[in-house]
């Protein structure tokens, strides 16, 4: 009975919740993104990026995403350095980098038994680069951005300059930007853009209101002296170091900030078999993040970041038990009646399959509206196919649980796919003839 009434409360919050998430996406119009645009520079914007690219082994993508790097454009006056971090790549990886000539352009080259210790080592080795490198310089640590852009991530055109707006405020230390899949002419790609570009975009659209925006690991950006308050390593072997490191910030009172008005595309996964085993990494990394529940209570961060932050924890935990819990609000009825009426069940199992499905069939529709970069048609068909992508999902929490409580961390680095887009120089080139 206890599952029964759970359940039945999931199909109904589930449906509502979704609707609040929409509500921050349609909000967040253009109208509001040039109010921010008008606001006055100010002396705490960073005056020089580093973006740092973290490689192992990334032959099939590399070069589009250091030249995309290097093309990116901070507002007059700033710098824009790139950092490729190759971690023991024994690939033709180093030979790639090495035929890029570009003055802004450095190299961490780490071999082992120092490299392929995971990324948030690879990370740490670039922080501790580029925090030498300022010292030397005589630049103050405040005026220093560092961000992350994955060996298959292209940023978009005015990613710096939606950055630096971000970081007018002195008190953010941090900034995520909105994540887009660029090889989403395969379904299983286009449905994880519809995650990326409306579900997760709206869920950190409402972070931002409440004050606990996450960090992922593509297209996040810190203050080099937000950085330094996290010590030696600011990123640690966490299965999520990228997210791990936002809660540290959240702790210490660095404010994270959330723009939407600029993105970082990467490759989506097209095999279910590597998709489920990125989702399982995801879900054992927030499980380890659990043991942070203690400080943030103690942390003194106001009570609807914490109450979202919590829910993010124990969202592996809660899918688990909502799923049990839904499947017993269908069958409890029936089980109670003597005579087993299995129509009854149908229309039960009817009623589940319109809440689960019509949500996602609304973010479609506002993929196509907001974005308008893909047909109506594909969109629905993504929004209509989300509710067996969650099914992996909760495989993956049930998979996370099971490498958690066997004590298992390792992981095999994701296989890239060769791009499917001509060069950086090729698609400039091409935007002038058509200019």
């Amino acid at each position: 009975m206890t599952l029964f009434i759970v359940g039945l409360v999931l199909l109904v919050a589930w449906p509502l919740y979704n609707l609040v998430l929409a509500s921050y996406m349609t909000r967040d119009s253009a109208l509001n993104r040039r109010r921010l645009d008008s606001s006055p520079p100010t002396l705490h914007e960073p005056v020089v990026y580093w973006i740092v690219v973290p490689c192992l082994n990334e032959e099939r993508v590399v070069a589009n995403t250091v030249r995309n790097a290097l093309a990116l454009q901070g507002p007059t006056g700033t710098t824009t350095r790139v950092l490729v971090v190759d971690d023991g790549s024994d690939d033709q990886t180093p030979a790639i980098i090495s035929a890029i000539a570009h003055p802004n352009l450095h190299v961490l080259r780490r071999d082992l038994p120092d490299a392929q210790a995971g990324k948030g080592d690879a990370l740490n080795a670039a922080y501790e680069f580029i925090r030498t490198r300022t010292a030397q310089d005589g630049m103050d640590p405040e005026l220093v951005a560092v961000g992350i852009i994955d060996g298959d991530g292209r940023g978009s055109a005015n990613l710096l300059v939606e950055v630096s707006r971000a970081m007018r405020r002195e008190e953010v230390g941090a900034v995520q930007i909105g994540v887009r899949i660029h090889n989403r002419n395969r379904m299983l790609a286009a449905i994880q853009d519809l995650e990326f570009a409306c579900i997760v975009n709206a869920s950190q659209l409402m972070r931002r209101s409440t004050g606990s925006v996450g960090l992922g690991g593509n297209g996040q950006f810190a203050r080099l002296s937000a950085l330094m308050r996290l010590g030696d390593t600011p990123w640690s072997t966490c299965l999520v170091e990228d997210y791990e490191m936002g809660l540290r910030m959240h702790m210490a009172g660095i404010r994270v900030g959330y723009v939407s008005g600029a993105s970082v595309t990467q490759q989506g996964l097209t095999s279910v078999r590597r998709l489920l085993r990125q989702r399982t990494r995801w879900a054992q990394g927030n499980l380890q993040c659990v043991r942070y529940v203690p400080k943030l209570f103690a942390s003194g961060i106001n009570r609807f970041a914490l109450a979202e932050i919590l829910y993010y924890l124990v969202a592996p935990w809660w899918n688990a038990i909502g799923t049990i819990g839904t499947v017993a609000a269908l069958a409890y009825p029936v089980w109670m009646r003597g005579d087993r009426d299995w129509s009854l069940l149908a229309v039960a199992g009817a009623g589940w399959t319109v809440a689960m499905i019509t949500p996602f069939v609304m973010w479609g529709v506002l993929h196509r509206l907001q974005l308008g970069d893909e047909r109506l048609s594909r969109c629905l068909l993504a929004g209509f196919a989300y509710p067996l992508f969650l099914l992996l999902g909760l495989i993956s929490t049930c998979r996370a649980i099971g490498r958690l409580m066997s004590r298992r961390r390792t992981w095999a680095k994701t296989e890239r796919l060769a791009d499917e887009e001509p060069a950086y120089e090729d698609r400039t080139a091409q935007a002038m003839s058509r200019a």
